[in-house]
């Protein structure tokens, strides 16, 4: 949630940085402002004049001017009084919640050093990384047809379960789901990240606070007689582990890990990626997330691309890193980096991670601070979060990059004591 005092104190330079990435318009937020802050003024004279009254009042009955007139006078007034703070509560109530929930729409700024861009054409790309590794030979089956053809991957038999947009993972292939799993989970706790397993559900707060409410209700699964959501990635559950808490700075930085299976309805992709791994309505992923001081935020997001980066180095697989322009910034990030890993069969990078930086844009949804030793006050965390990896996009750049001419797929060194087995 993006700072309401500094919006009222710079709201020029805020329209700006929010017209970087697309068309919002603020006015309604700082009018509904204004009324607030007019009816907190009013609210205010009328709570002091009720005291003021009720003094007057007392004084004057313990002087012994009980039948006094003015007293009468000023017991009316203070009636009058009450009677307008009485009709003044549910007006200021309703348009907190408004502003509120206007607030809850609007996205966090971008990073001052976030490219300037309309959308994912105008991505900058950083580096690329593993060429040494891409397929030499041309004859590559999209991950789906190998994946059928060495019977480890079903989706026809899914659709029977559920419906399209799902997966069954069978011997092999979800041997080798369970094997990554375990490796990057095993490497990332080696990198100093504390793994966590949380509910896979999570109730509306929980979801407010990271903002995939409401922005992304119709993304989410519901459970209709409960306030509960299928979680659409780790990122929510482990944001409101400090939920509504004041951590020491001693503390930071907090840096999770966590393997969750993650659940999203896909409703604005019809049409797109209908056959494979890489656009299901339920997909494993392993998250990295971190809560950090705002003097080692950025340093805090280089080492998290580099912790997602050192998984597909250590698979070799072929990848690049994109830095996001702010037209295609997520709904809480300020910067982002995409890792794209390489398909062949498509001969396109796909992503298969993105690291973001929120800066204090989660931890004021969802009242995240610390406390300094020696400091008066407290301030907001910043939070940071990314894949490492998303497992099922993992698996189908192994079943292509590792796809062999005579139909095999061979299994990544780093894999093969996981799996058990050299060759699938």
């Amino acid at each position: 949630m993006i700072d309401l005092k500094q919006l009222r104190e710079n709201p020029q330079q805020f329209q700006a940085q929010l017209g970087l990435r697309g068309k919002y318009d603020l006015q309604p937020i700082l009018d509904l402002d204004q009324q607030q802050r007019q009816l907190e003024v009013t609210r205010s004279q009328l709570q002091a004049r009720s005291n003021e009254i009720g003094k007057l009042v007392g004084q004057k009955m313990k002087a012994g001017g009980k039948d006094d007139p003015e007293v009468q006078t000023w017991r009316e007034e203070g009636n009058q009084v009450k009677a307008q703070l009485s009709e003044l509560e549910p007006q200021e109530k309703e348009i907190k919640e408004q502003l509120r929930a206007l607030l809850l729409t609007i996205p966090n700024l971008p990073s001052e050093t976030t490219p300037v861009g309309k959308d994912e054409a105008e991505n900058v790309e950083i580096k690329r990384w593993g060429d040494e590794y891409l397929p030499t030979h041309t004859e590559i089956l999209p991950h789906w047809e190998i994946g059928e053809k060495l019977g480890i991957l079903n989706f026809e038999r899914s659709v029977k379960i559920a419906q399209s947009r799902f997966v069954t993972l069978i011997g092999a292939g979800a041997a080798l789901e369970r094997a990554l799993i375990r490796f990057m989970l095993d490497r990332q706790t080696a990198a100093g990240y504390t793994e966590v397993s949380p509910p896979f559900l999570a109730n509306t707060a929980s979801l407010t606070a990271s903002g995939q409410l409401p922005k992304f209700a119709e993304e989410s699964f519901r459970c209709k007689d409960d306030d509960l959501w299928l979680i659409p990635t780790a990122e929510v559950a482990i944001n409101s582990l400090h939920r509504e808490e004041i951590l020491s700075a001693e503390e930071l930085p907090l840096r999770y890990c966590a393997y969750t299976p993650c659940f999203r309805r896909e409703a604005g992709s019809y049409g797109r990626d209908t056959r494979g791994l890489i656009r299901l309505h339920q997909f494993d992923k392993v998250e990295l997330f971190k809560f950090v001081h705002p003097d080692t935020s950025e340093q805090e997001h280089q080492t998290l691309l580099q912790d997602a980066e050192a998984i597909l180095q250590a698979l070799q697989l072929p990848y690049r890193v994109i830095e996001l322009c702010t037209g295609d910034l997520g709904f809480s990030a300020t910067k982002t980096y995409d890792l794209e890993v390489w398909l062949p069969s498509a001969e396109k990078y796909r992503e298969i991670s993105s690291c973001s930086n929120c800066r204090e844009f989660q931890a004021r949804r969802g009242d995240i601070r610390f406390k300094e030793a020696g400091k008066k006050g407290t301030q907001f965390v910043h939070t940071l979060n990314g894949s490492g990896l998303a497992v099922g996009r993992t698996m189908a750049a192994i079943l292509e990059n590792y796809q062999q001419p005579d139909g095999t797929v061979k299994v990544p060194e780093a894999l093969q004591d996981y799996l058990g087995r050299e060759v699938l």
